[in-house]
């Protein structure tokens, strides 16, 4: 086997990133003090010379391009390079018996191991004969915050071994511990970025007395803590995307006023951070920063790259590499060293950004393409700033789904691999899920523009051109042997061996519950045209009453209805009790002629759980198989049966 040329690091959707005393603090509102009203963001932020925060001369958000997701009738619609055009995989198991794996990656010593990364605080070997070895590689469960067995966003994220493993045995890793103290009492926790050595009498153990911590962040809320870690095999430096804080909209404790985390250069949050472990005197920083929220300085385990675009500027953590990313929870270096980032949306539209230097990529003022208001986030407004609030022109997408096939992208990276060929070249990923209660992933492949040139994309976002920023097209990735060609879990990431093939991490249940091991790692593999088909379970119906009225029961729970379809007689007068049991999660019933929902027989008011409302309109006069769902969620949908 070959070394990997392609790096890919998966992580849990919308998952968390890490990073002890003696190390970095980064807080959000101030070392050892409570939360406080945030300053005024610093203007003019930019390091001098380092970063073109002056708008080019054409728009770089992608808005309006012909592969960016559709925003109609309150939903988001995801556009495809032909509604007719799939590509057939089929996926082969590798082992199971995991809790929620997270991320498969391998240390490129030759070895051929896979190392499988559990949420639930454990790294297991897959050694190159397929064989699970029983002790795990590492285990750092005692250490971890207290994770919610049926969601959760915490736990450990990622693993990276370093780029010399093989001669220095360093293997470093993200997790959530629990709330360090001196931190805001009304926080969350506290993530590690975290250094072992493995043992030199058993390259299958890690030393987990050898545990150096290099940086922690204090979370003010669970979820949005980014979750990958990875080396560039361009430039060595180990990067960390991190996520906004938590919450949604950017908002609330923890969060600068006005402004967001995302956008706010003295923080850390909504960024890629960039750092050196091998030259601890780069770039030092000594002292607090100027106008910064919160206290750092480089610190004794890691250094900081004199190219980074902010590092110098007093008035911004020199660890900071790019910025304006609401949750990037899944981090990739393609063949040419090129950094993406999938970045989990909010309501509407999930996204992939390849990263470049001193890059602002939008949020809170864009989601995706599209602009944002945080006071309506289910509204895009027609406009929306081009330069985010230091100045510096927004960066859009080069990917780009709706939310009417699932709900979060989880990233994998660009196919480099030999046994799928209609792949070469296409970044692989896939929805989470289409729903809360039952995994139904779908897998996608998005194809770049036919003049692209990896190799040519430019390190310094101040060189980026509408060209080298055009979106690819997505196809769908048909998973033989299902009913619906959809991977029948929820997807949690992807992972490649050392000949650059790729595998999906997938678990039955929708959070870390240790109590069952339904986690699975397969390979994809080219389709199986004979795989035997699976068994359609039959769907519940809610039957009305006859005659000239009828009456639907029906429910929201747990980000689902209750039935998949609903019948009631043509011309019916109907009255539909709709329950919405999903506290503070806000739903309707609409009903479209198709699942195009382009044409409306009945749109139900939009009310917030938990409440019951009853929806009364006149069903078709035409017998038919017609369409339901929520306009919120799309993902939530069935058949609307008219006899």
């Amino acid at each position: 086997m070959t070394r990997a040329a392609v790096v890919i690091t998966s992580v849990l959707v919308i998952l968390a990133l890490a990073v002890s005393a003696g190390a970095q603090v980064y807080p959000g509102a101030g070392t050892d003090v409570a939360e406080t009203a945030a300053p005024a963001v610093p203007q003019n932020l930019t390091a001098p010379g380092a970063v073109n925060t002056t708008a080019p001369a054409e728009n770089l958000t992608n808005a309006g391009s012909s592969y960016a997701a559709e925003y109609r009738n309150n939903a988001s619609f995801t556009r495809f390079a032909g509604e007719n055009e799939t590509i057939n995989v089929s996926l082969e198991p590798v082992a199971d018996g995991f809790v929620s794996p997270v991320m498969l990656t391998t240390a490129g010593d030759g070895t051929g191991r896979l190392f499988v990364v559990d949420q639930v605080g454990t790294v297991s070997i897959i050694d190159e004969n397929g064989t699970r070895k029983e002790e795990p590689f590492l285990d750092v469960r005692d250490r971890l915050v207290d994770l919610n067995p049926s969601f959760d966003e915490r736990g450990l994220l990622s693993i990276a071994f370093h780029p010399d493993f093989r001669e220095n045995g360093r293997v470093f890793a993200f997790y959530s511990a629990p709330l360090r103290e001196g931190a805001p009492e009304d926080w969350n926790c506290t993530n590690r970025l975290v250094e072992f050595e493995v043992d030199p009498e058993n390259p299958d153990r890690v030393n987990m007395t050898s545990e150096k911590v290099l940086m922690e962040i204090d979370k003010p809320q669970f979820n949005h803590n980014g979750g990958s870690i990875a080396f560039s095999p361009r430039d060595g430096y180990l990067y960390l995307p991190l996520g906004d804080g938590g919450e949604a909209n950017d908002n609330g404790t923890g969060h600068t006023p006005g402004v967001g985390n995302a956008q706010d250069l003295t923080k850390v949050y909504g960024k890629v951070l960039r750092i050196d472990v091998d030259n601890v005197t780069a770039g030092n920083v000594t002292g607090p920063l100027e106008n910064a929220t919160w206290t750092t300085q480089a610190g004794t385990l890691y250094g900081v790259p004199e190219d980074n675009p902010f590092v110098e500027n007093s008035s911004i953590p020199p660890e900071i590499y790019a910025y304006g990313l609401r949750n990037p929870a899944y981090l990739s270096f393609d063949a040419d060293g090129n950094p993406y980032v999938a970045d989990a949306g909010q309501d509407l539209f999930e996204e992939v950004d390849i990263v470049a230097g001193g890059g602002n990529y939008g949020w809170r003022l864009m989601e995706g393409t599209h602009c944002f208001d945080p006071e309506n986030p289910r509204t895009p407004p027609a406009t929306c700033p081009e330069n985010g609030s230091s100045g510096d022109p927004l960066i859009g997408p080069i990917i780009e789904g709706g939310h009417d096939l699932g709900i979060v992208f989880v990233g994998g990276g660009v196919y480099n691999g030999t046994a799928l060929p209609d792949l070469a070249g296409r970044y692989i990923l896939g929805y989470w899920s289409s729903n809360f209660a039952t995994g139904n992933a779908t897998l996608l492949a998005a194809t770049p523009p036919e003049d692209w040139n990896a190799s040519a994309f430019p390190d310094s976002a101040g060189n980026l051109t509408p060209d080298s920023l055009a979106m690819w097209r997505l196809t769908r990735l048909n998973v033989t042997g299902t009913p619906a060609g959809t991977v029948d879990a929820f997807l949690l990431g992807f992972g490649v061996d050392e000949d650059s093939e790729v595998y999906a991490l997938t678990t039955e249940d929708g959070g870390p519950d240790a109590s069952s091991t339904t986690g699975r790692v397969w390979r994809l593999v080219p389709a199986n045209e004979t795989a035997p088909t699976a068994t359609v379970t039959p769907t519940a119906t809610a039957p009305a009453a006859g005659g000239q009225g009828a009456t639907v029961e029906i429910a929201a729970d747990n980000m689902a209805f209750d039935t998949s379809t609903v019948t009631v007689p043509a011309g019916a007068a109907v009255t539909m009790n709709f329950e919405n049991r999903d506290e503070g999660v806000p739903h309707n019933v609409a009903v479209y002629t198709d699942s195009s929902a382009t044409t409306p027989i009945y749109v139900g008011e939009i009310v917030t759980g938990p409440a019951e409302t009853a929806y009364t309109f006149t069903a078709p006069s035409e017998p038919g198989t017609y369409y339901f769902r929520c306009d919120v969620h799309p993902s939530m949908n069935g058949e609307f049966v008219v006899t």
